[in-house]
């Protein structure tokens, strides 16, 4: 009989023990936004999604030896935990709204869905076997997850916020993908996709503030009523 290889059998190390998990906690920041019925406990639960993300480039880049990835760590700590919240913040103030619009769905079944389509992406992104030297497949497969629901906390909630914080939070599932399959790409694509992120807070931020003086209010139900 041919022996085992050992390689193929070897437990996984504390590098990969500490990247998954890290990965495993940002798939649950993502589920505490679709949870939270509170818009500013919303923002803060993607502060720390943000910070998680923004760590595990810190922890690729020490184990891997990627420089660049201390750079794009520390800007992302700077927008996405920082800048972004407070400006989020800062218009909820100015609105004076507090509580999320209401869902599409029930608030179980929202969870469920969620569930269901993080499954889906889980083990879908597992048949293709991408292998990666910066961190293990299954942190591609939970960034995928991250994405899918993401795009549920997009379509279910009708608040702007919501919605945008959906679109910010799905970001950081493309930045924890591109950890995986591209961590040693150009630092300039990686600045190029905060300064996309950057973009869409500003888009975001004068649709709430005028959609909030038009009809003081930022549920997108209201939108339905338009005429043009």
């Amino acid at each position: 009989m041919l022996a085992a290889d050992p390689a193929a059998v070897a437990p996984p190390g504390i590098y990969a023990g500490i990247a998954n998990g890290l990965a495993v906690v940002v798939l649950l920041t993502e589920f505490a936004m679709l949870r939270t019925a509170l818009l500013r406990a919303q923002v803060r639960v993607y502060a720390a999604q943000s910070l998680l993300v923004s760590v595990l480039a810190v922890v690729v880049a020490v184990a891997r030896d990627v420089p660049e990835l201390y750079v794009l760590a520390g800007l992302s700590l700077a927008l996405k935990v920082i800048v972004v919240p407070w400006l989020v913040l800062r218009m909820l103030r100015t609105a004076g709204t507090e509580i999320a619009g209401s869902g599409a769905l029930g608030v179980a079944s929202e969870v469920l869905l969620a569930v269901a389509v993080a499954a889906f992406g889980f083990f879908a992104t597992g048949r293709f076997h991408v292998t990666s030297p910066a961190l293990p497949e299954t942190a591609l497969a939970l960034s995928v997850a991250v994405i899918l629901v993401a795009f549920v906390l997009m379509i279910v909630r009708r608040d702007v916020v919501s919605q945008a914080i959906g679109f910010f939070s799905l970001e950081n599932g493309v930045s924890l993908a591109s950890l995986v399959v591209a961590a040693g790409m150009p630092l300039i694509l990686e600045v190029a996709f905060l300064f996309d992120l950057l973009v869409a807070v500003v888009v975001f931020g004068v649709l709430m503030q005028v959609h909030h003086r038009r009809s003081e209010s930022l549920s997108t139900q209201h939108l339905t009523r338009l005429r043009g």
